[in-house]
């Protein structure tokens, strides 16, 4: 759920239970189809997804203070406008919402490519591109139809989204105990670290981390707050670098970066290394329900969030129509058709480019969501409106500066790229900015500000906490 859409907070919601959000909300589709991703990048990916397990937590860190001091508000919304008004305000929840359809593309080219493992037909275009789209309006159809019927399908999904995660998991491990020759060769093979390599890979690699901010979200069900959300976020953000870690590292050191790059499941093909093609299967079927629960659960937000800020009056009123079974029809279908758009025009693109290119568009406007939370905490704290709530005022502002030159570093590598098309004889370059990632997710955000002001012209009164 989007920040600030619980209006009947229920107390009850302990560790564990925060924890589990934290948990379940990050992990969803990217992780199966990222060690394709990073096969370019080799070892450095293990780099990058260290470094970025670090920058999530303070990230983690930065939402869980904001979370403490504010907690009936409307999350990065409130937060950046407290710190520096309105227009900012409402450009962070534009971005957010645009990162939100965004990301859509992604998770869904995802939920296809693993599909193709199992029906061959839908990895060629134009087949593909037409499986995704049905998939986005299926589940729109879903979310369209009643919020339960939405919910009854993110709980299935959400069961067995862990299944192939630990399976690969456990055996990364057992190989590990057992020295298995395959895994320590390709970890001692011969590596060139490029810290462009590592800052590319790292901006790939924090789309698995996004909704880390989950525990802040549910602050006004949540027994002993102060304490709970920031253990939870921390503890649960721990747990999930884990899990990617290990299971990433365990595919990239299997699969030689060649077929890496070209697998389109490559959990299912480590699956059939050495469980046989039926265990291939299976891995690639659940790793296909997970994509098509954490598509569901993120277009129900993709309706939500610009519904709920409609009748705010901060977006436009059209967001707010409801259908006659009480769900955001409208805003549902906006950006669905959105996220249409964007698959028909990159439809040239094969499965593992698409969805590269769709984590760092969607990546880069959420990190500039979390970059301008980070310097609101230390706004905040230079007005003294933190500080005195926090008692922890010093710890605060290095963590801010942490996070905001971590999230301008992830911004910078969201533009970097390995496509030999955009690199010519480079190995890896700073892509052309009609096509880097970096700037028009920029772009995309500050596409709010006319909106904005087309608001204001209409004399509407700003949402107030």
């Amino acid at each position: 759920m989007p920040e600030g859409l619980v209006t009947t907070p229920q107390r009850g919601l302990g560790f564990w239970m925060c924890t589990a959000l934290v948990v379940g909300n990050m992990i969803g589709a990217s992780v199966f189809m990222l060690p394709a991703s990073l096969a370019n990048y080799g070892l450095n990916s293990v780099v990058a997804w260290l470094l970025t397990a670090t920058g999530a937590l303070f990230l983690a860190a930065v939402f869980a203070a904001l979370g403490r001091v504010f907690p009936t508000a409307c999350g990065a919304y409130d937060y950046t406008r407290i710190a520096f008004g309105e227009l900012v305000g409402f450009v962070v929840a534009w971005g957010y919402w645009i990162s939100i359809w965004v990301s859509n593309v992604a998770v869904a080219t995802g939920a296809v490519s693993y599909a193709s493992n199992i029906f061959p037909a839908l990895g060629t275009q134009p087949t593909s591109a037409l499986a995704t789209i049905a998939a986005i309006w299926v589940l729109t159809g879903v979310n369209i139809y009643g919020t339960r019927t939405a919910g009854s399908v993110q709980t299935v999904t959400t069961a067995l989204k862990i299944v192939p995660l630990v399976a690969v998991g456990g055996l990364g491990i057992w190989l590990l105990i057992g020295r298995n020759p395959v895994m320590i060769a390709a970890a001692h093979a011969q590596t060139t670290y490029s810290p462009d390599a590592i800052t590319a890979a790292a901006t790939l690699t924090l789309f698995s981390f996004l909704g880390l901010e989950s525990a802040t979200i549910a602050a006004g069900r949540v027994n002993d707050p102060e304490r709970t959300i920031p253990r939870a976020t921390l503890i649960g953000t721990i747990l999930t670098a884990a899990i990617y870690v290990l299971t990433t590292t365990t595919v990239l050191l299997l699969i030689p970066a060649a077929d890496l790059a070209q697998s389109h499941a490559p959990f299912a093909d480590v699956a059939r290394m050495f469980w046989g093609e039926h265990a291939g299967t299976w891995i690639a079927l659940f790793a296909v329900v997970s994509a098509l629960g954490c598509l569901n659960g993120w277009i129900l937000l993709q309706g939500e969030l610009p519904f709920q800020m409609a009748r705010q009056k901060m977006f436009p009123a059209v967001f707010a129509r409801e259908s006659a079974r009480h769900t955001p029809a409208v805003s549902l279908c906006i950006g669905s058709v959105l996220t249409t758009l964007l698959i028909l025009m990159n439809s040239a693109k094969s499965m593992v480019d698409l969805f590269n290119f769709m984590v760092l568009l969607s990546t880069g406007a959420t990190l500039i969501m979390y970059l301008l939370c980070a310097l609101a905490v230390l706004v905040l704290l230079r007005r003294g409106e933190m500080a005195a709530s926090s008692g922890r005022a010093g710890w605060l502002a290095v963590i801010a500066v942490v996070s905001t030159v971590y999230s301008l570093w992830a911004i910078y590598g969201a533009g970097i790229s390995t496509d030999p098309k955009l690199c010519n004889t480079q190995l890896i370059c700073w892509a052309p900015w009609a096509s880097n990632p970096a700037i028009l997710s920029v772009a995309l955000t500050l596409s709010g500000i006319p909106v904005f002001y087309f608001m204001r012209r209409k004399s509407i009164a700003p949402a107030t906490i």
